[in-house]
């Protein structure tokens, strides 16, 4: 079973890419640890490391499990402690201006990590350069968000035909899972960022979509149980009410994020209102979206529309309010580059993005929707890649 996935090309654009992030930041040298970074740099998840070494040498694979793999400069290792004595048989460079992934790693892995590998000194942070070479994909990785948004589409065409009169939420978010498995969803929803959980996906309904939660998502929920408090909670779904759906859409290892609002009956004039106002966002944000904007002004335009009409209090929340309109999506569904007001980060092309506009309605529900979108460099704006109809579909149809 051979270890690296990836074409021989693919794979040398992706480690000159991460090469020119560490060189920005003064690392020579790294052990990439985390599952994400190892599916990038490999196109599998396996448990173990890869050492990328100083002076351009080749990167050295150490595999823990599965075993019997095979690939060129890999090792196969029990414990970290082994590392030295196999890059030792491979004649590769030691540790030069060493990173670890330190916003994954806990403290005490860190610190076996380093003795393994006879470094003295405090490693430095490989995760920011990580992130910035994630954020802008490669044709393969575009090709693959590409798959995925097309099979997101098609289960969300699905929707309305899963609705049942009496249904409560997770009832409907569990037809929906199901639907979603058939076409082939891979059910792995990666988030990055500390203390972040979720299963599937969102389903919200009616008052539920103004809960706040504890996780950084644009929309909260009180979910089934404390141990996870974010998404449904069991809410019967009754006329007048919207249901906010935001689901899963990893297909290929790369994601795609999109929301639609369904609604049981009708809603009220102001919850129209505010669902319009998310579509008119996006298509102004898809317009200006080009390499060398900066991120920030996406978010600034965002909250000034939805000033404009009046729905700044219901804007990213109600009770809580998030602080961003968008994120970056790929191998997780929140990588870089953020869409928010204090984000430095310049739009770059094939930077994929989602951008979610959405508004909280009191006692009716969340309402507006969510795009994943890829900048380019014409003259169109961003290539939107999650084409459900976006209108409201009331499930009465």
């Amino acid at each position: 079973m051979d270890l690296i996935l990836l074409s021989p090309d693919e794979l040398a654009l992706r480690l000159s890419k991460v090469r020119e992030q560490m060189a920005a930041q003064g690392i020579e040298s790294a052990l990439i640890t985390s599952n994400a970074n190892l599916y990038y740099l490999t196109g599998r998840v396996f448990s173990g490391f890869i050492y990328l070494p100083p002076m351009g040498a080749e990167p050295v694979y150490f595999v823990k499990r599965p075993v019997h793999m095979h690939g060129q400069r890999m090792a196969e290792i029990r414990k970290p402690e082994q590392m030295l004595e196999e890059l030792a048989k491979l004649a590769a460079p030691a540790p030069h201006a060493f990173g670890l992934e330190l916003n994954h790693l806990p403290y005490s892995m860190a610190q076996r990590l380093c003795a393994a590998l006879e470094w003295a000194d405090a490693p430095l942070n490989i995760s920011p350069a990580l992130d910035l070479a994630r954020a802008v994909k490669t044709d393969h990785e575009l090709t693959l968000q590409r798959i995925s948004g097309a099979k997101h589409e098609r289960v969300y065409r699905k929707i309305p035909q899963l609705f049942q009169p009496g249904m409560s939420d997770i009832e409907l978010q569990i037809e929906i899972e199901r639907v979603s498995r058939l076409e082939g969803c891979l059910g792995q929803f990666r988030v990055a960022g500390e203390y972040m959980e979720i299963y599937m996906g969102n389903v919200l309904a009616g008052e539920n979509a103004d809960a706040p939660s504890p996780y950084d998502f644009a929309m909260g929920g009180a979910g089934l149980d404390p141990s996870i408090p974010v998404g449904a909670n069991g809410t019967l779904l009754k006329p007048g009410m919207a249901v906010m759906i935001d689901m899963n859409g990893d297909f290929t290892g790369y994601m795609t994020d999109m929301t639609r609002t369904f609604a049981v009956g009708t809603l009220p004039d102001e919850a129209m209102h505010a669902h319009q106002t998310s579509i008119d966002i996006c298509r102004e944000l898809a317009r200006m979206g080009k390499p060398g904007v900066e991120a920030r002004a996406l978010y600034d335009c965002a909250a000034e529309m939805a000033a404009a009409q009046g729905l700044a209090d219901y804007f990213m929340g109600h009770r809580q309010h998030a602080g961003f309109v968008g994120h970056g999506v790929g191998i997780e569904i929140n990588e870089l580059p953020v869409i928010a007001p204090r984000s430095k980060y310049v739009l770059q092309e094939h930077n994929v993005i989602a951008l979610e506009p959405k508004f909280v309605i009191p006692n009716v529900g969340a309402v507006g929707i969510e795009n994943t979108y890829i900048v380019t460099d014409g003259d169109s704006g961003m290539e939107c890649i999650t084409r459900a109809p976006q209108e409201i579909i009331s499930f009465d149809r």
